[in-house]
């Protein structure tokens, strides 16, 4: 949905050139930031037990900048700042949040046994 928005306001200002530096500063993000989180939320569900709620997924912590980020989004979106920044802003973060999810999916495509660390990989200390 970020990058879907931001496209289209690039788009209504004629500068949707600027989708190519949004996509290399989001893979950077992904590769230099997100990644690393990606991992430890995929850490976490791995070691799951049954009957773990959903909310579990991020720690608590990690909801707090989930829902400091929703805000953060609804003030730039209602602020006037030119919609060629916001554009190359949400395409970046969106591309970045689902370039790493690459992760995810690969776990999921492998089976979580194959994630370092799983509790049936045999090397838990």
């Amino acid at each position: 949905m970020l990058m879907l928005r931001g496209g289209v306001w690039l788009f209504s200002v004629g500068s949707l050139w600027l989708l190519l530096p949004a996509f290399i500063l989001g893979t950077a993000k992904s590769l230099l930031i997100l990644d690393k989180s990606a991992q430890k939320s995929i850490y976490r569900i791995v070691q799951f037990q049954d009957g773990k709620c959903l909310g579990a997924v991020y720690s608590v912590k990690t909801w707090g900048l989930v829902f400091l980020m929703m805000a953060a989004g609804c003030l730039l979106r209602n602020s006037s700042l030119p919609k060629e920044i916001l554009g190359v802003f949400y395409v970046t973060v969106g591309w970045g949040l689902l370039f790493s999810s690459r992760h995810a999916w690969r776990t999921w495509q492998r089976g979580a046994d194959h994630f370092p660390g799983s509790r049936s990989d045999g090397n838990n200390s």
